[in-house]
């Protein structure tokens, strides 16, 4: 921990009541690979070297988690893709900042245990 601060995120945790329906849309319709399950309820899948963990929430728990925000080079590409596979978005791709050297796009949409998660891009401005 650099300097007592922390910096570098290693899991992240949603919940899931279903737990084979949800690794079958963080598997199989989003494709995020799939690492291993474990008793009792609970999955692991890698995003990019930070784990993501299912499982079934706990008394007092059991609200939907917090925005996932999947980094991808072409949202409207991704957005097609995941769309085709039966994904459906509650935004379309839409630029929601331009910076001084980029734009953020984003488009959103839930899991099978509605949960949100989002699309992110963020292309360079041309001519930069």
């Amino acid at each position: 921990m650099p300097d007592g601060g922390l910096s570098r995120i290693h899991q992240i945790s949603m919940r899931a009541h279903d737990i084979d329906r949800a690794v079958g849309f963080y598997r199989d319709v989003l494709g995020v690979p799939f690492l291993f399950a474990a008793p009792p309820g609970l999955a692991f899948f890698d995003c990019a070297g930070v784990r993501l963990m299912l499982s079934r929430p706990e008394p007092g728990f059991d609200h939907p988690g917090s925005v996932l925000y999947f980094a991808v080079d072409d949202i409207h590409q991704a957005r097609a893709a995941l769309a085709a596979r039966g994904v459906v978005f509650r935004t379309e791709p839409h630029k929601i900042a331009t910076l001084k050297d980029r734009e953020v796009w984003l488009a959103d949409f839930k899991d099978s245990e509605d949960n949100i998660l989002a699309l992110m891009s963020e292309p360079g401005i041309s001519g930069i």
